[in-house]
């Protein structure tokens, strides 16, 4: 094999790796995050390969040429920027997400923007690899028609499958005793109480219902179980400290979760005030809120708790679970809700990791003064 075949193949290669690694990420379901992180180096060294075989491509874009460029070059010059600038951003965003190789990097941390990168870089690279093919072929509709449908499946499993597979596939089981119990410590601010919502409890679920969407329940032992109501359990087994659930009185939340997206929106865009049992926090200093980010805030049965108690002169610390980033507007909701309250943003926990948050739970429970 000569020289120039040889570069030919490896680039074929390279190229199909690429494809192939970023497809395997976007199952991230079924992969988990330590091989997802190591794959992500894999594609980016694949991605320098690649840039360090096509290194005259950029310096040819920026020679002015006396002939005038072909629309299927002038097209495929567009794309290929757009799809190096959206890598730049993965780079990034990638980085942010990440909780083994670069958990001290944070900026750019938000999980649907990671996706939504992946997403631009996978329908680009599609678009950027079939114009190599429009550029030779004489039947270019035909090749515009295949790409346009590639483009389109790329942006469908984006956009499309991967949220429906986080939501409907993925299943959380864990032991209850390896994730509750284990070192205590004493608290040492005033006396408080522990105020969580979870889906558990608040819902109409059919008989039989699976485990599904890891930001809202979670099998322990075998038995169905919010993951605001472990992340409570953990926390009253490290402090000893008492927790009440926001539960409502009236019409539950449905089965299906998506339907409970629906109807979560809803009561959001109509400041809804669901009836809740009553939470009497008079008797204590502190109160620590535990809530599921629903629209990008809390759930308004939580917002009912606020409003029905006078929090003024307390602290309330905030935790809250989330399959993207950060406390979203919720830390604003809830100032605007307990006014004169002391509110602090404690941690925001990721749906994959809530079964195993105890010793961040235990090291914030230490630093109590």
């Amino acid at each position: 094999m000569d020289k120039v075949s040889f570069k030919k193949k490896a680039g074929i290669f390279i190229d199909a790796a690429m494809y192939a690694l970023l497809l395997i990420q976007m199952l991230y379901i079924f992969t988990g995050n330590t091989l997802h992180e190591i794959l992500g180096i894999a594609f980016f060294a694949c991605l320098v390969i690649h840039c360090i075989q096509k290194r005259r491509w950029l310096p040819s874009l920026i020679k002015k040429k006396s002939s005038k460029p072909s629309k299927e070059r002038v097209v495929f010059n567009i794309v290929t920027v757009l799809l190096l600038l959206s890598i730049i951003a993965m780079v990034f965003s990638s980085m942010g997400v990440s909780r083994l190789l670069f958990p001290w990097f944070t900026a750019l941390g938000f999980v649907d923007l990671h996706r939504y990168l992946a997403t631009a870089v996978l329908t680009l690279g599609v678009v950027h690899g079939a114009m190599h093919g429009i550029m030779r072929t004489k039947k270019k509709k035909r090749a515009v028609i295949l790409t346009v449908i590639a483009a389109g499946a790329a942006l469908a499993i984006g956009l499309a499958l991967v949220p429906y597979m986080n939501r409907h596939l993925k299943k959380v089981e864990i032991s209850y005793a390896d994730a509750v119990t284990g070192e205590k410590a004493e608290w040492k601010g005033g006396k408080a109480l522990v105020v969580y919502f979870t889906r558990l409890g608040n819902t109409d679920f059919e008989e039989g219902i699976d485990a599904v969407s890891g930001a809202s329940l979670l099998k322990a032992d075998g038995e169905l179980m919010g993951s605001c109501e472990l992340i409570s359990d953990m926390l009253c087994d490290i402090s000893g400290l008492e927790a009440r659930a926001v539960t409502l009185t009236g019409e539950k939340y449905p089965s299906s979760y998506s339907d409970t997206v629906s109807v979560a929106g809803s009561e959001k865009n109509s400041s809804a005030r669901p009836d809740i049992e009553k939470i009497d926090v008079s008797g204590y200093d502190e109160v620590i809120l535990i809530y599921p980010l629903w629209w990008g805030d809390i759930p308004m049965p939580v917002a009912t708790f606020l409003e029905s108690n006078d929090l003024s002169g307390k602290k309330l610390h905030l935790i809250a679970t989330q399959g993207s980033s950060g406390f979203g507007s919720s830390t604003e909701t809830v100032k605007n809700l307990a006014k004169g309250a002391q509110v602090e943003e404690v941690m925001s926990i990721y749906c994959e990791d809530i079964p195993k948050c105890r010793p961040a739970l235990l090291e914030w429970v230490k630093q109590q003064k």
